[in-house]
C-alpha cells in the first residue's frame, strides 16, 4: 500500500493526463466522456483549487505576523527581509542572464515562419512601472487587499502589524499567542486538504489531458522543448547545487523533500496555491525555521519568478525570429530590463507569464497574433514554470535560513 503523498500525487496527475488524453483521442465522439465527464472532472479540479486558494490570505498574514514576533528582535527582522530581498532579485537576474546566453547562442525561432492570421487582444498594454508598483504596495483599504488577495500589499500589513506587535513586547503576548494559536490551525487545515491533493490532481490533469490541442505543441516542438530543459534543468540541478553550496543539504536531499512541492505544482500551474505545500516543505521537511520561512514564501510567490524569467526570454527571442524581426545587440539591454520587470509583476497565478509575454510583444513592437502562438501552447510550460519559481523560492528561503543559523552562533 503506497504511503507517500508524493507517491500517491505522482499516480494521480499520470492517471489524469492519460485517462483524459485517452477520452481525447479516443472517445471525443462520445458526448458523455467529451462533455459531461470532462465538465464533472474539471468541477472536481476547480474546487480543489479553491480549497487551497481559501487557505492563502489568511496563512500568508497568519503567518508573517508570527514570523515577525518569533524574530529575537526587529534589528533581525531588517537583516532577514534584506537577505530573502537580495537573493530573490539575484536568483532572478541568475535565471534571466542564463535564458539571454541560450537564446543568443540557439536562436530560437530562426528560419520559422510563424505568419498567422489569427489576432488575439492583448489587454494589459504598458510595463509595470516601479513607482507605481512602490506606491501600490501600501493598501488605501486593508478589506479590499484582502478581498483581492493582492500579496504585496497582505505582506506590507503582517509586517507592520508584527512589528508593532514585536515593539509591544510582553504587554500583548496574549496576542502573540493568538496568532501563534491560528497559525497551528492553518498549518492543520493545509494537512487536510493536502490529503485531498491526489484526488484533485487527478480531476485537474484528465481535463488538461482531455482538452490540450497537440497540433499547437508539436508545431512549435523545438520552442518548447528548450524552454522545458532549461526549467528542469534549474529545477533538478541548479536549484539543488544552489542549496548544497550554500547550506549543509545535500541536492539529493533537497530534491527528494521537494517533490510533493513539484507534483503539486505541475498541476495548479499558480505559485499562489502552491504556498500552503511550500510552507509544510520547509518547515516540516527541511527543518526551516517557522519566522524565516513565514516571510520568505509568500514574498517568493510574489516576486521570486526565476521561472518566468527564462520563459518570457526565450519566448520573446523565439517570437521575434520566428516573424524574422529579430533582435539587435543594441535592443538587448533594454529588453533584459523589461523582462526583470516583468518577472518580478508576473504574480503567482496560472498564465501570469503568458500575460507578460503579451505585453512584451506589445512593447517590442512585434505582431499581436504572435501572441496566439504563445496562448496555444502557454498551459503546458505554465506548469514547469511553476515548479521552477516555487522549488526556487524553496531553495531561497531554506539558503537565507542557514545563513541566520550561522549567524545566531
Amino acid at each position: 500500500m503506497m504511503k507517500s503523498l508524493s507517491a500517491k500525487i505522482f499516480i494521480g496527475l499520470f492517471l489524469g493526463l492519460l485517462l483524459g488524453t485517452t477520452v481525447q483521442y479516443a472517445l471525443a465522439d462520445i458526448s458523455f466522456f467529451s462533455g459531461s465527464l470532462v465538465s464533472f472532472f474539471s468541477g472536481i479540479g476547480s474546487m480543489f483549487v479553491n480549497m487551497i486558494m481559501m487557505l492563502v490570505v489568511p496563512l500568508v498574514f497568519v503567518s508573517i505576523v508570527c514570523g515577525v514576533c518569533e524574530l529575537p528582535d526587529l534589528k533581525s527582522f531588517g537583516r532577514l527581509g534584506g537577505k530573502t530581498f537580495g537573493f530573490y532579485i539575484i536568483n532572478t537576474v541568475v535565471a534571466i542572464s542564463a535564458a539571454l546566453t541560450v537564446s543568443l547562442i540557439l536562436q530560437p525561432g530562426s528560419g520559422v515562419d510563424m505568419s498567422s492570421d489569427s489576432q488575439v487582444a492583448i489587454t494589459a498594454t504598458e510595463l509595470p512601472n516601479l513607482m507605481s508598483l512602490l506606491v501600490n504596495i501600501v493598501p488605501s483599504n486593508p478589506i479590499r487587499a484582502f478581498y483581492d488577495g493582492n500579496m504585496l500589499q497582505i505582506i506590507f500589513m503582517a509586517l507592520l502589524v508584527g512589528g508593532v506587535i514585536k515593539s509591544l513586547g510582553e504587554h500583548v503576548s496574549s496576542a502573540v499567542s493568538g496568532f501563534q494559536t491560528a497559525n497551528k490551525i492553518m498549518m492543520k487545515l493545509i494537512t487536510v486538504v493536502m490529503n485531498l491533493a491526489p484526488v484533485g490532481v487527478f480531476a485537474l490533469m484528465f481535463k488538461l489531458g482531455a482538452t490540450l490541442q497537440a497540433d499547437a505543441f508539436i508545431s512549435v516542438a523545438e520552442y518548447v522543448i528548450l524552454i522545458l530543459v532549461l526549467l528542469v534543468l534549474w529545477i533538478f540541478v541548479v536549484y539543488p547545487f544552489a542549496v548544497s553550496l550554500f547550506t549543509n543539504i545535500s541536492a539529493k536531499t533537497f530534491r527528494d523533500k521537494t517533490q510533493e512541492q513539484v507534483l503539486f505544482s505541475l498541476s495548479t500551474a499558480s505559485s499562489n496555491a502552491t504556498i500552503p505545500v511550500t510552507m509544510r516543505t520547509l518547515t516540516e521537511k527541511l527543518g526551516v525555521n517557522r519566522a524565516v520561512a513565514g516571510f520568505g514564501v509568500p514574498l517568493g510567490a510574489t516576486m521570486n519568478m526565476g521561472g518566468v524569467s527564462i520563459y518570457i526570454t526565450v519566448a520573446i527571442f523565439f517570437v521575434a525570429n520566428a516573424f524574422g524581426t529579430p533582435f539587435t545587440m543594441e535592443q538587448i539591454p533594454a529588453l533584459i530590463f523589461s523582462i526583470f520587470l516583468l518577472s518580478v509583476g508576473a504574480g503567482g497565478v496560472p498564465g501570469g507569464g503568458m500575460v507578460m509575454i503579451g505585453v512584451l510583444i506589445h512593447q517590442t513592437g512585434l505582431p499581436i497574433e504572435a501572441f496566439a502562438i504563445v496562448a496555444a501552447i502557454d498551459r503546458i510550460i505554465d506548469m514547469f514554470v511553476t515548479s521552477s519559481n516555487v522549488v526556487g523560492d524553496s531553495a531561497v528561503v531554506t539558503i537565507v535560513d542557514q545563513t541566520e543559523k550561522k549567524h545566531q552562533i
